[in-house]
């Protein structure tokens, strides 16, 4: 239970975090792309890859898991876990596997955001 409370400490953090920077990232800088999004997604990338190696390395005991990746950069982003998992599958030499997941992690995602925009605009 304590660990589930951690969690979900983590991702109040998290998501706050992502709040906050990207809000900031596209108040201070017009344009098309959401570099906010970009930039959060690029640190949770980032940031779940050096997590990874220290709890690998046991610099950072392994309970800090809960807390540091599902729940602060789960929250922060979700695109950190996808990049993580992607990088796993090219480690192992699972090369088809890891271009197949990224093919459709990213084409099922963007069908399906725009399927539920396509509904939601539909029914409302």
């Amino acid at each position: 239970m304590t660990n589930l409370l951690f969690i979900a400490i983590g991702g109040a953090g998290g998501a706050l975090s992502r709040y906050l920077l990207s809000n900031w990232v596209h108040s201070s800088w017009q344009g098309h792309l959401p570099l906010g999004t970009l930039l959060v997604n690029s640190l949770g990338s980032f940031a779940i890859g050096l997590v990874f190696v220290l709890i690998e390395r046991q610099v950072i005991h392994p309970d800090w898991r809960g807390v540091l990746m599902v729940g602060f950069l789960g929250a922060f982003t979700t695109f950190s876990t996808f990049s993580l998992e992607t990088v796993t599958l090219i480690e192992q030499g699972e090369y088809l596997h890891a271009g197949g997941y990224i093919l459709s992690s990213v084409l099922v995602c963007i069908l399906a955001a725009g399927a539920g925009i396509w509904l939601m605009r539909t029914l409302t």
